[in-house]
């Protein structure tokens, strides 16, 4: 029985000793993972009906949505924890925490591409849908090969400790340089690789995605940008995935707080449109949260080679990442401010 089996018996940076399982110790039973993707299913299936018509999403329709897409996962949080205990609990809520704020930088590049392709506000709305989708598949997948590897290879906490401290460092740079601020459509790899096989048309076609220009058929500027957002998606998965599973180690609530992070995304978009702008020092909070989980998994790497090296509690980790995101708004209020009263004089 390894070290990394002990480890997801005991989730990650939270239990400083476990004694060693063969297998992944996890809430999920097949009846809550299938109860889990069913709600996932309707869910998504629910949003499709309302976005068959392309209109324009009110501020009442979106906060609506937004207050239900944040009650459930908290309700769900609080069957975790009453059926499984207050460590998963917390576990739990402090994933969910980590995925959400990831999210609104998620929201934030969101924001760019709609507008860099020129997106109607009609049909943003079914944009970002897909953009949904295709990250809860890419998570899926990626949520699948971490635990494998995490149940296989200690030295895979170390990597993803060093993606995360790396993505941090980068995240860290677009911030002070504003580089995460411009979108140029024409340079960005999926576009350039797409216009090479197919032609576009010129005009959105409601929320088509095949035309025909000459005869011949052809992808909608609405195509184009969808396969934008769904290649951001990969990005957002690499730096999500490894975030929440230096919380925990169960692949049940992994799956989890990103798939309830993701679902509120479309309502969440149009609540906080003019609100994002606002936001001006979110990409240090990220980059400095991104760079704790990160050192905490390689610390816990560290604890299984060395077992004097000490590991953080579940509770220590959400207090920090609370802070962080708290210090982030205020700042970014102020200097917002302070920025509106220059302007002023």
């Amino acid at each position: 029985m390894t070290a990394t089996a002990s480890l997801l018996a005991a989730p990650p940076l939270l239990a400083a000793e476990a004694d060693a399982t063969s297998a992944i110790d996890s809430v999920g039973t097949p009846t809550l993972w299938a109860a889990m993707i069913g709600a996932v299913v309707v869910l998504l299936a629910l949003d499709f009906l309302i976005t068959r018509r392309p209109h324009e999403v009110t501020m009442r329709e979106a906060l609506a949505w937004s207050a239900f897409y944040i009650a459930l996962p908290l309700a769900f949080g609080v069957f975790i924890w009453s059926a499984y205990g207050g460590q998963r609990g917390l576990e739990y809520y402090s994933g969910y925490i980590v995925e959400k704020s990831l999210s609104v930088d998620n929201l934030f590049v969101f924001m760019l591409l709609l507008g860099a392709f020129a997106v109607p506000a009609a049909l943003q709305q079914r944009v970002l849908l897909y953009g949904i989708i295709g990250a809860l598949v890419l998570r899926g997948i990626f949520i699948a090969l971490g635990a494998a590897a995490l149940s296989a290879f200690d030295w895979v906490f170390l990597l993803f400790g060093a993606i995360l401290i790396a993505t941090a460092v980068k995240v860290l740079r677009d911030a002070r340089s504003g580089a995460d601020h411009v979108v140029d459509v024409d340079e960005m790899r999926s576009v350039r690789w797409v216009r090479r096989f197919f032609p576009v048309t010129s005009d959105y076609e409601g929320p088509r995605m095949f035309s025909q220009v000459d005869g011949r058929r052809a992808l909608t500027p609405f195509a184009l940008v969808v396969v934008a957002v769904l290649s951001t998606d990969v990005v957002f998965a690499v730096d999500s995935v490894p975030a929440v599973y230096g919380i925990t180690g169960d692949p049940f609530l992994v799956f989890a707080t990103n798939a309830f992070a993701l679902l509120g995304l479309r309502s969440l978009y149009f609540v906080l449109q003019g609100a994002l702008d606002k936001l001006v020092h979110l990409g240090f909070g990220l980059s400095a949260i991104l760079a704790f989980i990160g050192a905490k998994l390689v610390l816990h790497w560290a604890h299984l080679v060395w077992p004097s090296v000490p590991e953080i509690p579940t509770l220590a980790s959400l207090v920090v990442i609370v802070a962080i995101l708290a210090i982030t708004t205020i700042t970014s209020l102020a200097a917002v401010r302070r920025e509106e009263e220059r302007a002023a004089v």
